[in-house]
C-alpha cells in the first residue's frame, strides 16, 4: 500500500472522530449528560451548561450540525474533485482543524496538555473556591478531551496532506484516478 492510500486512513479518522463528537453533543441537545459534567469550562459557564440553559442547547445543536458536515468534508477529501467540493476549499477547511484542533489539545488556547498540567503541578492554582473541580476539570481534559482534540487535528492534518499530495502527483486539480485512467482517443 502506497504512502497515500495509508494516508486516507486520516479522512476516515476525522470523519470518525466527527461522528463521535457530534454524536455526544446531539445527544447533549436532546437533553443526556453525555459527559457534560466534564467539560472543562469555568464555573459559572459550567453550571449554565448542566442547567441546560438555552443558549448552551442551541451551541449544542449547532455543534452536532458542524460535526455532520465534517463527516462530509472528511470523507470529501477521498473523492475525485469534480465530484465534491473544490480542492482549494477542502484543503484550506482540513488544514484550519487541523491546526486549530492541536493548537487545543496542545494548550494554546489556555487548555490542553500545558495547561492542565501547569495546574495540576501548581504552578498556575487554580481559585481557591474551586479548585477540587478546577482539578478534577483538568485531569478529565488532559486523559481525554487533550488527547481526543490532538488524534482528531492529527486526522484533519493527514487528510489535508493526503489531498495536497494527490493534486501535486497528478499534477493538478484531477484525482488519482483521474491519473491512472487510460483515455480512449478515437
Amino acid at each position: 500500500m502506497s504512502r497515500p492510500d495509508r494516508a486516507r486512513w486520516g479522512a476516515y479518522g476525522a470523519a470518525a472522530c466527527a461522528a463521535a463528537y457530534g454524536s455526544m453533543k446531539l445527544a447533549q441537545a436532546l437533553g443526556a449528560n453525555a459527559l457534560a459534567d466534564k467539560d472543562p469550562l469555568p464555573p459559572e459557564l459550567r453550571d449554565r451548561l448542566l442547567a441546560r440553559d438555552p443558549l448552551f442547547v442551541a451551541s449544542h445543536w449547532a455543534l452536532a450540525t458542524a460535526a455532520v458536515v465534517g463527516v462530509v468534508v472528511a470523507l470529501a477529501t477521498l473523492r475525485p474533485w469534480r465530484a465534491a467540493l473544490p480542492r482549494r476549499l477542502l484543503l484550506a477547511i482540513a488544514g484550519t482543524l487541523g491546526v486549530f484542533m492541536i493548537a487545543r489539545s496542545i494548550g494554546v488556547l489556555g487548555f490542553g496538555f500545558v495547561g492542565d498540567t501547569l495546574l495540576l503541578t501548581g504552578v498556575r492554582p487554580p481559585s481557591a473556591e474551586h479548585a477540587a473541580l478546577a482539578r478534577e476539570l483538568a485531569r478529565w481534559d488532559l486523559l481525554l478531551w487533550s488527547p481526543f482534540f490532538l488524534l482528531w487535528g492529527v486526522c484533519w492534518t493527514v487528510a489535508g496532506w493526503r489531498l495536497h499530495r494527490m493534486s501535486t502527483v497528478t499534477g493538478g486539480p484531477a484525482s488519482a484516478v483521474d491519473a491512472v485512467r487510460p483515455t480512449i482517443s478515437s
